[in-house]
């Protein structure tokens, strides 16, 4: 019996699971409304949540899971990409814990862990993984990439962001819009009444398997701008129309990049990863592609697409497996690639 406490602690959700032989048996995540009021994430304010939560999660994941901490083998903690504050709190619990207990740590890549969050197994749920080579977009707030996953660790980045993230453009158009914090979700909800042909806004022009985001951030700012000064009501007259508008021009960013990493790939087992793959238009457009190109698709279910540590367990059994742990002196890192 091979059982892995997972802690993930990289933004603004503190969370902890426990994976018994690949199946994660408990999945606890305490989220921080404090940022709502600021319109993001607020770094201090993180890591003091950060410190109030860890002990009652964890400890709510031992149990939930229905064993005790004798029963663990290995601490995965999310060591990076993320707040470095943030990732303070994860890494300096996990250290403590695994000397209280005498255990070896893993350390684990917040993006590989999106990626095997596919992999993720549930209790009495009848689960779809993806077979390799398999290719993947990972999206969230912080990440756009394209990504060939030739084995559980070992992967390859064939393209990223030079600037912004989708999810960032989301946050950042939707504060603009005086929509509350994360934007992302509200955004989804009202596009589903508005006309996504409605409005245009730039499309950057970015050779090979690159994105860019800052351009539409800046398109759409100063569309607004110009629309404002001839009618102030603007916003909340087009409300959905500009929901709708701008969520189709970055999927449209998305899904470009996506299906030309696939043609020249040949891989047509495609998987998502990361928050913003919970979009309800990208689902549907990734979906719409594989019935015209013959693609298999793999989406984790809401409550691994997020920011959880049973993506961070999941990561950690694999390298538990391969035998790759790491010592107490081990730094966390803000930022970092996969590799």
């Amino acid at each position: 019996m091979t059982v892995i406490l997972g802690i993930e602690s990289s933004c603004d959700d503190t969370s902890a699971a426990i994976l018994k032989d690949g199946v994660v048996l408990s999945n606890i995540i305490a989220s921080q409304k404090v940022h709502e009021a600021y319109g993001g994430v607020v770094p201090e304010l993180a890591s003091r949540a950060h410190q109030q939560n860890i002990i009652p999660v964890v400890s709510e994941a031992i149990k939930k899971a229905g064993l005790t901490i004798q029963d663990i083998n290995a601490v995965a903690f999310t060591r990076g990409p993320g707040l470095l504050g943030s990732l303070l709190v994860g890494t300096s619990f996990a250290k403590g814990f695994a000397i209280a207990n005498h255990l070896p740590m893993v350390e684990v890549n917040h993006l590989q862990a999106h990626i095997l969050a596919n992999f993720i197994k549930e209790p009495g749920v009848e689960s779809r993984h993806p077979s390799f080579p398999f290719l993947t977009l990972l999206v969230s707030g912080g990440n756009s990439q394209l990504i060939i996953v030739r084995d559980y660790l070992d992967m390859e980045m064939i393209g990223q962001t030079i600037d912004d993230a989708a999810g960032e453009a989301f946050d950042k158009c939707a504060k603009v819009m005086g929509l509350p914090y994360p934007g992302g979700p509200v955004i989804d909800r009202l596009a589903k009444e508005g006309n996504p042909e409605r409005f245009t806004f730039n499309k950057p022009q970015i050779p090979g398997l690159d994105y860019s985001f800052s351009g539409l951030k800046t398109s759409f700012l100063y569309f607004l701008r110009d629309e404002l000064k001839k009618n102030p009501d603007f916003i909340q007259e087009n409300l959905n129309d500009l929901c709708a508008s701008l969520q189709k021009t970055v999927i449209d960013i998305l899904m470009s990049k996506l299906k030309k990493a696939a043609k020249q790939t040949g891989i047509k087992q495609i998987a998502i990863g990361g928050g913003v793959s919970a979009n309800s238009a990208l689902q549907k457009a990734v979906h719409d592609e594989a019935e015209r190109s013959g693609w298999e698709v793999f989406i984790p279910r809401l409550g691994f697409s997020l920011d959880n540590a049973g993506m961070v367990a999941v990561t950690g059994y694999y390298k538990y497996l391969a035998g790759q742990f790491i010592g107490l002196d081990a730094p966390p890192y803000a930022r970092t690639t996969l590799g």
